[in-house]
């Protein structure tokens, strides 16, 4: 009876984190702006999310792994968006300079 309370409680929190964590992603990928993340952040958290992948790999199956799995793929999703932003707005700003610069040369 305890262990199917402590399944039914990761499974609940679980859910609540993947829903709670939705207007983000999809606010990230609808606008492609990312300008407000931390870099230094999505970095560590996709680093964690590779040594907690230690502890994660070592338990059966169940809640712990969904939330795990969940989070790896938000991490590494936003991480790489993060990328792209600042790949993308730097070529941007690159661009807007040197063209300016030829306007009032």
């Amino acid at each position: 009876m305890a262990s199917s309370v402590a399944v039914l409680a990761g499974a609940l929190s679980t859910a609540m984190f993947a829903v709670s964590t939705m207007p983000m992603i999809v606010k990230a990928l609808r606008t492609r702006d990312l300008s407000s993340y931390s870099g230094g952040n999505l970095i560590l958290s996709n680093v964690g999310n590779l040594f907690y992948a230690v502890y994660v790999l070592s338990l059966p199956i169940g809640p712990a792994w969904a939330l795990y799995g969940f989070n790896l793929v938000v991490s590494a999703t936003m991480l790489a968006l993060w990328v792209s932003y600042k790949v993308t707005h730097a070529r941007s700003t690159e661009r807007s300079t040197s063209t300016g610069s030829r306007r009032f040369a």
